[in-house]
């Protein structure tokens, strides 16, 4: 019963912290912008919701994820068939996004689009898990699922 209790209230600070405003943090609104024309009609949406103020956790499920789909897939980013989106959820253009996939806070999605059906993988609680402390395992976690996704395209 304790360690129920501690992971809740571990749980509970991770979420609290991505509230903390970071007075040296600078918003990026450089966000990666993916050509449709180069869409794959089958292909791997990768989405990676935040909001204006985000923790250390939120920042290094982005980065790990850029680091990943830059050096193992740019072939496949290149050809349409992976598409790596950052979204800002405090944007109001992005809310009707926000919205279908129910996004509050720092979320991330890997999405298989085949034959015009929606595979929706919500892999936020992983993220949270791995990005931060074990990054490698959060490559290794996101890369399977990837690979796995791709083989079904």
């Amino acid at each position: 019963m304790k360690s129920l209790f501690f992971y809740l209230m571990l749980l509970s600070m991770t979420l609290a912290s991505c509230g903390e405003n970071s007075k040296s943090e600078q918003q990026n609104n450089n966000e990666p912008k993916e050509a449709t024309s180069k869409l794959s009609a089958n292909h791997i949406e990768v989405l990676y919701f935040h909001g204006s103020q985000r923790c250390i956790t939120c920042r290094a499920i982005e980065s790990n994820t850029l680091a990943l789909l830059d050096s193992l897939y740019t072939k496949e980013k290149a050809d349409g068939k992976i598409v790596f989106r950052v979204i800002d959820i405090s944007d109001e253009k992005n809310e009707k996004i926000a919205d279908k996939y129910e996004v509050t806070w720092s979320s991330l999605f890997v999405n298989g689009w085949k034959n015009g059906k929606e595979s929706v993988n919500n892999m936020t609680e992983f993220g949270f898990s791995y990005a931060k402390n074990s990054p490698d395992e959060f490559k290794k976690g996101l890369k399977d699922k990837i690979d796995q996704m791709l083989s079904e395209l």
